[in-house]
């Protein structure tokens, strides 16, 4: 696929709760760049699963891809522990991945023209998604460090969980992202890594400004 002439694109790839997309957030805002969650998608389509059981085919995903809008992506469903299950789940069909990469590449190299380019973070961005991007970041940060950050997320919304069921949940989550067939969660060639256990959140954008 072409890009649109003049833009910046920066692919990040990390493992779930690094913080990847509190700073894709914080990069974008910085750089006047189109931020997508990729892992939303794949989380709108396990929430599809699971609210449509009986109706759930790949002719209902691809319609519902065709239709995607930014907002549908905010929905604070899609946070859940239940629709992050479902969303490992279905990431592993390929014919799946296939609807939504379209979506996803459509969004890295034709932002909206008010944006100076655009900005990815998911689980094979640089690997898969983004591969010519201009700036790839591979964002992680130890087991506890992100079962404590997901654990403050969930509390919010579902108080009775404890921190070992998320940081059980976490594990479960990276043994599916990186032994799947298709997209496997690695770190990729020529990416810079980026560890933020202990690194607050201007700390992470100083460091990641400089480099950029």
């Amino acid at each position: 696929m072409k890009k649109r002439k003049n833009i910046i694109t920066v692919a990040i790839d990390s493992p779930a709760a690094a913080g990847a997309g509190t700073q894709a957030k914080l990069i974008a805002r910085h750089y006047n760049l189109y931020y997508l969650d990729t892992g939303k998608c794949y989380r709108f389509i396990g929430n599809l699963r699971l609210n449509n059981s009986e109706k759930f085919s790949y002719s209902l995903i691809k319609k519902k891809i065709n239709k995607l809008k930014m907002k549908d992506l905010g929905n604070k469903k899609l946070l859940n522990n239940e629709v992050a299950v479902s969303a490992s789940i279905i990431a592993k069909d390929k014919k799946i991945r296939d609807n939504v990469h379209k979506f996803q590449r459509k969004c890295a190299y034709f932002p909206p023209k008010k944006y100076s380019g655009s900005v990815l973070d998911g689980r094979d961005i640089i690997t898969v998604q983004v591969k010519d991007a201009m700036f790839k970041f591979f964002i992680t940060a130890s087991l506890e460090t992100r079962a404590k950050r997901r654990f403050k997320e969930f509390k919010k919304t579902n108080k009775k969980i404890s921190l070992k069921e998320v940081e059980n949940a976490i594990k479960l989550r990276n043994l599916t992202d990186t032994k799947r067939k298709n997209s496997p969660l690695r770190i990729p060639k020529g990416a810079v890594i980026v560890d933020t256990s202990k690194l607050g959140k201007k700390q992470m954008l100083d460091k990641i400004s400089k480099i950029v």
